[in-house]
């Protein structure tokens, strides 16, 4: 059986820019959301609401990388079944 190894096509720049861009939109969010004039109470609820968005996004980010690699994996055994018959099977051997 062989097996086909998931690779990975995260360089260390890309990555970078995602966290670069991650934390430029936060900033600028609380900057904004301190900026505003409002007061204190409606600029903490705000806050807190991004806080939440922010960490619902992240939540909901991996309930959807652990699905596709659960699917993965049932991908994988599967394949490693139908290898396995189709190793076992000799269509030439007499019945």
């Amino acid at each position: 059986m062989s097996e086909t190894p998931v690779k990975q096509q995260t360089t260390g720049a890309y990555y970078g820019q995602a966290v670069a861009s991650f934390g430029i939109a936060m900033a600028a969010t609380a900057i904004g959301i301190f900026q505003l004039e409002a007061s204190a109470w409606v600029r903490a609820f705000l806050a807190i609401a991004v806080l939440y968005l922010t960490t619902s996004a992240f939540t909901l980010a991996k309930v959807i990388r652990d699905r596709q690699e659960a699917g993965q994996i049932v991908n994988r055994v599967d394949q490693a079944r139908l290898e396995e018959l189709l190793t076992a099977h000799d269509p030439l051997r007499k019945l």
